[in-house]
């Protein structure tokens, strides 16, 4: 078996162990160092709530102090989340996309389009869809409910709608 297929069977693995303990930051770091294994990289204080869905986890990239939220599910590979990234509940992110032969999409393997890269200190809000060849820019906001299917290039916007656009400025808070 090549690696991607033990990582999807790794990943339900710790998925099935871990999903009865609490969403609580000590249970969701220790389930975040589980999924580190298999993972192409992962820093410190990965926290992954139990209801995450990793299709495969070999080429997932994750730096330091990311949280993912519930109901999230990452499907193929060629994903990366730098540090301080926040992941809002029930989104998906697609490294891959299907192919069309003109009959059906389930007869092609599916596509990358590039990565599907999650800059430094950004929040992807909830419900979203992030799919192959999007990049999310370091300090920015993916508005609830938005599709990001392309590389976004301004830092600090908050993008939104169906594709997203960019929509506004991110402020700093200053308490």
């Amino acid at each position: 078996m090549n690696k991607v297929k033990i990582s999807i069977l790794y990943s339900w693995f710790v998925r099935t162990l871990t999903y009865f303990l609490p969403n609580h930051p000590l249970f969701m770091r220790f389930r975040g160092f589980m999924y580190s294994f298999m993972m192409k990289e992962c820093g410190k204080n990965f926290q992954v709530s139990s209801t995450v869905i990793f299709n495969s986890l070999s080429g997932i990239r994750v730096g330091n102090n990311v949280y993912i939220a519930p109901n999230n599910i990452f499907i193929g590979t060629d994903i990366s989340i730098e540090d301080n990234v926040i992941l809002g509940p029930s989104s998906v992110y697609s490294g891959g996309n299907h192919q069309f032969d003109g009959h059906s999409f389930r007869n092609l393997p599916s596509k990358s389009f590039g990565p599907l890269i999650l800059e430094k200190g950004s929040w992807v809000a909830a419900n979203c869809t992030v799919t192959s060849g999007a990049v999310l820019p370091k300090y920015s906001i993916l508005a609830a409910g938005a599709v990001l299917n392309k590389a976004m290039t301004e830092e600090k916007k908050v993008y939104g709608g169906i594709p997203a656009n960019k929509i506004a400025d991110v402020k700093a808070v200053i308490n």
